[in-house]
Order: structure tokens, then sequence, then C-alpha cells
């Protein structure tokens, strides 16, 4: 087992500094077993150590943010090129329209992009945006698990405290007729969701028709391409299904983890955050750090990658080689109907299921612990281009122990002697509990 000593003492002190010892609740301890939290300190290509010194193949990469790798030199190389010469200045740089020219070749239905800092300046910039170009209030959004902190979207979520009545509406992916009733019984501004996720494939005519309905009721449609984009393709999600929105949102992996996102769209619409327009200003997107040179000179160096290797193919490979390996594992132990890697292969998650088959906090934390010991961190599969084959042969290789111990909870109908402490708990919840703080442990 490894030790986890150090981790833990800095874990129990980012508690007293820093509300929920994380800076992003997917990051948090809570979301780890019990004093099994590494701390990072570094990080190679799909490696990573932490402060006790333990070394991790990682999957998830950076909350999905990372496809070339950690450290990947022609990034590093060029972010530090660029920061010689400054990073932040009174006017906008060469490196802006540079930056912008790569993204909108790119992109097929954009006409112009605006630069942020993080996916919800995008979402909620694309939000008021569509609200002042149809002069409507309500946001209907897809039932998918996340896109802004802001008040329109996590007002819906079970962590809204301190958050007014929002005017957003569900409708369900896949499902026309839900997304037509909610266009019917609202004056809508815009429709928010992602093309696809990990594990949903738009059925045919789908994506088509959402763009029916959007233009029979003057509604704005919206992508999220914070996961689609530069995973599924360097044009993200829209490029493969080939429907274009009037709007999308970028972020995540467009600069291989260093800080950027983007909203881009049609002209029409993103000229009413700019001046060339007689209608009322729509302060659309004005950030300090939007255009620092760092992560606009690290965005096209992950251009050029695109341009001349395949890191989603790389991706790709790699996850289906994971996948395989691991379903077969659990098909040899015969708890296949129970552990499970799914998804695109650029994006693959693992399902946990208890001996009912029904999804569980418990058991998920008996593998993640199981796969920490073994020297695998991940909450899911996610490949990067980083991932060689000896990469997946060894974290399959530490899925056979770890499967081993998941069938004896399974036969055994319990966790309970093979988990060491709590269960994870979602990340958006109502309540600290299950996973509170105790004062023992602030002190």
């Amino acid at each position: 087992m490894p030790d986890f000593t150090r981790s833990s003492a800095i874990q129990a002190r980012l508690h007293e500094l820093v509300p929920g010892g994380a800076h992003t609740y997917a990051r948090g301890a809570d979301q780890y077993p019990d004093a099994m939290a590494p701390i990072l300190v570094r990080g190679s290509g799909c490696h990573v150590w932490d402060c006790d010194g333990n070394e991790y193949v990682e999957y998830g990469m950076g909350l999905r943010s990372v496809t070339l790798g950690h450290g990947y030199r022609p990034v590093v190389d060029a972010v530090t090129r660029t920061i010689a010469d400054g990073v932040s200045f009174s006017r906008p740089t060469e490196l802006e329209l540079l930056a912008a020219q790569d993204f909108l070749s790119l992109v097929p239905g954009a006409d112009m992009v605006k630069f942020a800092k993080n996916g919800s300046d995008a979402t909620t910039a694309a939000v008021r945006l569509a609200r002042a170009a149809t002069g409507r209030e309500v946001v209907a959004v897809c039932d998918q698990p996340f896109f802004s902190v802001d008040d329109w979207f996590i007002g819906l979520t079970p962590m809204n405290a301190g958050i007014p009545a929002t005017s957003t509406v569900r409708f369900t992916y896949n499902d026309l007729t839900s997304l037509a009733v909610a266009l019917d019984s609202h004056p809508v501004a815009c429709v928010v969701m992602e093309a696809a996720t990990a594990l949903a494939e738009p059925d045919p005519g789908y994506l088509a028709g959402v763009r029916a309905l959007c233009d029979r009721h003057g509604t704005l449609l919206v992508f999220d391409e914070m996961i689609t984009g530069f995973r599924w393709s360097s044009g993200g999600a829209q490029q493969v299904y080939r429907v274009t929105p009037d709007l999308s949102c970028w972020g995540k992996a467009m600069a291989n983890g260093f800080p950027l996102s983007a909203l881009a769209g049609k002209r029409e619409f993103m000229e009413l955050g700019g001046l060339r327009t007689d209608r009322d200003r729509v302060f659309l997107l004005s950030t300090t750090h939007g255009p620092e040179t760092a992560s606009l000179a690290a965005f096209r160096a992950v251009v050029a990658a695109y341009r001349d290797t395949d890191p989603i193919g790389r991706m790709s490979r790699a996850g289906r080689r994971l996948a395989d390996g691991v379903n077969k594992i659990a098909a040899d132990l015969g708890i296949a109907d129970h552990l499970q890697v799914l998804g695109r292969p650029a994006c693959l998650i693992f399902r946990t299921l208890d001996p009912e088959g029904q999804p569980s906090q418990p058991f998920r934390t008996l593998f993640l612990q199981e796969l920490l010991a073994r020297g695998v961190l991940g909450q899911s599969f996610v490949t990067s281009a980083a991932h060689a084959d000896d990469d997946i042969d060894a974290t399959i290789e530490a899925c056979r122990p770890a499967a081993e111990i998941y069938r004896r909870a399974i036969e055994s109908g319990t966790v309970a002697g093979l988990l060491r402490g709590r269960p994870v708990a979602p990340a958006l919840r109502r309540l600290a509990a299950p996973r509170v703080v105790e004062i023992a442990e602030r002190s």
C-alpha cells in the first residue's frame, strides 16, 4: 500500500485555507477514498508523482483538459519563448489575431471568436448574448451533468444555496418531443447542450431535428464543446455530426491544460458584443487574463500538434486497448454485469454496480482504492495521446487484482471488510455529509 502521510497532512492544511480543500469540486478529497487523496507535485506524459514519492499512471488528465500529455515539449517551448517577451499588455497583441485565425480555421460554422479563461465564462456569455439577441429570458438545458458555475445552471443542481430562482428549464437528450414541449411552453432564448457525451451518441437525425426546432422557434442553438472539442475532433462535435450551432463554447483541451476557453459563433450574434452594431451593447466577455500570451501560445502549439500528428487517433487506440483489456478481466471473473468500461474510446468511464446491478458509490470507492494501491490514478479511464501501450498494459495488470477484490465484494454482497474508510460522494450534493470534514480532522 502506498504511503499517503504527507499528502494527508497537506490535504488537512488545505481544508484550513481553501473551502472544500481544493479549488475544483471534482478534484476534492471527497472524490477519493479516505486518506488516499494524493497531493501531486509533477507530471510527465501520462505519469504523475505525489508529494510522498508515489508514481501513478493518470487518467482523466486534468479533468479532460490534457490530451497531448503533461509537459508536452512543443507546448512548453512555445510558452517559454512567448512569455519571455511579456504576458499581459494594455492593448491587443498580434498573437490574439493569429490564435483567432487558427481557431476559426478549425471550427466550420463560426465566424468570430472571443477568448476567456474558463468554461463558465464562455457558456454564460453565450446565454447573455442569446438573451440580448432574442429579447427572451428562459434557457433550455439538456439533462447533461454540467454547463456552468453561474446561477442560470447551478440553480438547477442540489448545490443551489444562495442562488435565486432561475428561469431555466430542462429537456431530455435524444428526445425531440421533450425539447418541443419546452420550446412550446416558454419563449426560450437558447438551447444549451452537448452534441454527444462519453455514453450518449445522437440518434440519426436528432441533432438536425434540434436545429430545426430552434430555427422554427427563433431560439439560438448553443453547443457546449468543452469535452467534445479536441477529443471528438479538432473541430468539435459540430464537425463530426455536421450540425452547425449558432454559438459554441470551448475550453479544457484546447490549450493542453493551460487556462483558456472560447466563445465562438455566427457574426450576426457575436457582433452584438462588439462595436459594429447599432443595437444596445452586450457585455459579452471582458477579461483581464483572457488574452494573456502564455495560453494563446499554448493553444497555437496544440493546433500545430493536431495538424501534424494524430492525437485523437492515439488516445482512441489507447482507450480501445484499455477497455478491451479490463472488460475481458471482468468477463473472465464473472462480474461483467457489475464492472464495466464504457464510452467513446477517447473518453472512457468505468461503471461500478452493486450486486443488484445499481450504481454504487461504495463499490466505486473500492475500485478506486485498489487502483490507487497499484499505481493508477483516475476518476475515469479518459486517455491522452501520451498513453503508450506499456502504460495501458500496466493499467490492465493493475485492474486484475483490483477486479478480483471487487468480485469478493459482489459475492459477499458488501464492501465491508474490504473498503477502508468512507465512500466517495457526488461532487455536487446538498450537504457535506457523508464526507463532512470533522473537527478532529481540522485540528
